[in-house]
């Protein structure tokens, strides 16, 4: 099961400081966050990639799906 970040209509920090809470509490697995601005996207793959995170990211008819992994 994966968790869910859905920071779509949120401006930054918001999406970033949502998808680093998530980090910290579970450390390791998958996350898939939900943004819709190009900013927000690019903010989140850094802080995710910062914190040794995977990243994948996907384009939406309603922004961007980002995955993030770490084992």
């Amino acid at each position: 099961m994966s968790i869910i970040v859905d920071a779509g209509g949120l401006s930054c920090p918001q999406p970033v400081l949502m998808t680093l809470n998530k980090i910290k509490e579970i450390k390791k697995g998958k996350i898939i966050i939900k943004v819709d601005s190009n900013t927000s996207k690019e903010n989140v793959s850094r802080a995710a990639q910062s914190q040794g995170w995977d990243i994948d990211i996907q384009e939406q008819e309603t922004g961007y799906q980002l995955t993030i992994k770490k084992e």
